[in-house]
């Protein structure tokens, strides 16, 4: 066997903060997964479901030879205020993972050095970065780079939560990490702070994502119109929603990202600004950034509600 010490100082030296391994074996996380999509708190992502929600079951699914699963993580936070601490209601506020040149390409890049540097005779493997059908997360637990906390992101006790996850599965035997406990403890936080109650219990002692209610989902994966009844709690969130990591005790001291990409390109600009850009200057502003998902059309609907929110504030 590889050891895992091993891996996760070839996965430092091609940039990333945190690595280990999980076994490419089915995660007890599965059941969960089917529970929360058959109580439709996916929304409107169906491809969360289906053929692709089967995958994910079994990450051999993915490549039939793997036997082991490298997890890594990029820290993406900076030195920048978080939205709790930003009081102008005339700007737009962006989550942080967007900030910067979209994470996607850059994981990937990493993972492929990464790749590379393991390449046997007989070797087989498969990258995968947040699209693929992979219970990420729980391996990512599993591997030892973290818990997941009652917000349902997966928190590192030393680097907080601020990071993106990336997978290599490959058809080497490595030695797997170990789970650290759960520190989240009595904390309640993330659950008093979000301002659509989406982080409900459920039922077995753990907490889920209600994504139906999440400013996340609503102004990043819903199409179409935007349920009145939580337009108002969206403040001035045109793309995304850090509050439940924003007011996490973990996160008040998380590490800074090294990765010059992740550097800000806009940070809260002016809501009047925004609303003035045609279809192809988003295309443009937005060319290598996570924002782009939104399409144009979110866009401005995103826009129209937190100038709303705003002139009610006013």
């Amino acid at each position: 066997m590889v050891l895992d010490s091993s891996i996760s100082a070839l996965a430092h030296e091609c940039g990333f903060d945190l690595a280990g391994v999980a076994s490419a074996l089915p995660h007890p996380d599965a059941q969960r997964y089917r529970q929360w999509t058959d109580s439709k708190m996916a929304g409107a992502m169906s491809y969360l479901e289906g053929r692709r929600g089967d995958i994910r079951s079994d990450p051999r699914e993915l490549l039939p030879s793997a036997r082991s699963i490298i997890c890594v993580a990029k820290i993406y936070n900076g030195p920048q205020p978080y939205s709790t601490e930003f009081n102008a209601a005339e700007c737009a506020w962006i989550s942080r993972y967007a900030w910067g040149d979209d994470y996607h390409a850059i994981v990937r890049e990493g993972l492929e050095r990464l790749d590379q540097r393991l390449r046997r005779p007989g070797y087989e493997s498969k990258i995968c970065v947040d699209t693929a059908p992979l219970l990420e997360r729980s391996y990512a637990n599993a591997a030892g780079l973290g818990w997941i906390g009652k917000n349902t992101c997966l928190i590192n006790q030393q680097a907080g939560s601020w990071f993106f996850l990336g997978e290599l599965l490959t058809s080497l035997d490595l030695s797997p990490g170990t789970p650290p406990p759960d520190r989240c403890g009595s904390c309640t936080r993330c659950i008093d702070a979000c301002p659509t109650s989406a982080l409900i219990p459920d039922g077995a002692g753990r907490y889920q994502l209600d994504a139906r209610r999440c400013i996340s989902y609503l102004t990043i994966e819903l199409r179409g119109p935007i349920p009145e009844e939580h337009q108002g709690a969206m403040g001035n969130h045109i793309f995304g929603c850090d509050i439940c990591q924003d007011v996490c005790p973990w996160n008040h001291q998380a590490s800074m990202t090294l990765e010059p990409s992740f550097a800000p390109r806009l940070l809260a600009p002016p809501l009047e600004r925004l609303a003035a850009i045609t279809r192809e200057e988003f295309k443009t502003m937005f060319r290598q950034s996570a924002i782009a998902r939104s399409r144009y059309e979110g866009f401005r609907r995103n826009l129209e509600i937190a100038m709303r929110n705003k002139a009610t504030r006013q």
